[in-house]
């Protein structure tokens, strides 16, 4: 039996690292003691610490930048020495302008609809977390997976940017430059990948197995 410090032995319950998902034997430690993840080495945690306030913070973050993300330019692309500022709604426009409705349809979902429906689904995770709501607490945890898994996606916008700037440098011809609405936009995905890390969707259940188990009582 492996008995060292940072892989728990078989014990009841378990625990699962938040980074790579792998199931540990739970077990108790003494204080000042810490387990860690046999696979990633990063220390394990029965519960994420303050949890909804550290998630709050960051959706609302996310949200107040969220603004400047698509009223200032993500891009300025400069032609024969004449400045043409993009924001990401005009970058959609002109897309669906020349006929490329498939990358206009990608552009928008990307940048503008899944950051935000990231954002106003945390909301509303944390405020029926804190309503200490029952509804559909299955649904709530397949929202939660789905906002964690597509939300990295929205990065791709920033990533295209990146090449876009380190390719076209003709000097005095063409040059693009990032611009203000793209750094907000960047720290708004970041922002958006921490909240999901920093939400506990445990939280949702905490509340139904509260209740089961004071039903289990009444029937005692």
């Amino acid at each position: 039996m492996n008995t060292r410090a940072d892989a728990p032995p078989p014990d009841a319950g378990g625990l699962v690292c938040h980074t790579c998902g792998l199931v540990h034997a739970a077990r108790t430690l003494p204080p000042g003691h810490a387990a860690h993840c046999a696979r990633c080495r990063v220390r394990l945690r029965k519960r994420v610490k303050n949890s909804v306030s550290k998630t709050w913070a960051l959706v609302i973050a996310g949200l107040i930048l969220y603004v400047p993300a698509n009223l200032y330019p993500v891009m300025t692309i400069e032609l024969f020495g004449q400045p043409q500022p993009s924001t990401i709604y005009t970058g959609v426009r002109e897309l669906m302008a020349n006929g490329m409705w498939l990358v206009a349809l990608l552009v928008f979902a990307a940048s503008i609809v899944v950051p935000l429906a990231k954002l106003l689904g945390l909301s509303y995770l944390l405020i029926t977390v804190q309503a200490r709501s029952v509804w559909r607490p299955r649904d709530r945890t397949l929202l939660y997976r789905v906002i964690s898994v597509i939300g990295r996606w929205s990065m791709l916008d920033i990533f295209l940017l990146s090449i876009l700037v380190a390719l076209v440098k003709l000097g005095a011809i063409a040059t693009i430059e990032p611009g203000m609405g793209a750094t907000a936009f960047a720290a708004v995905v970041i922002i958006t990948m921490f909240a999901a890390t920093t939400f506990d969707p445990r939280l949702i259940w905490d509340i139904e197995e509260a209740r089961q188990h004071s039903n289990d009582e009444v029937r005692a």
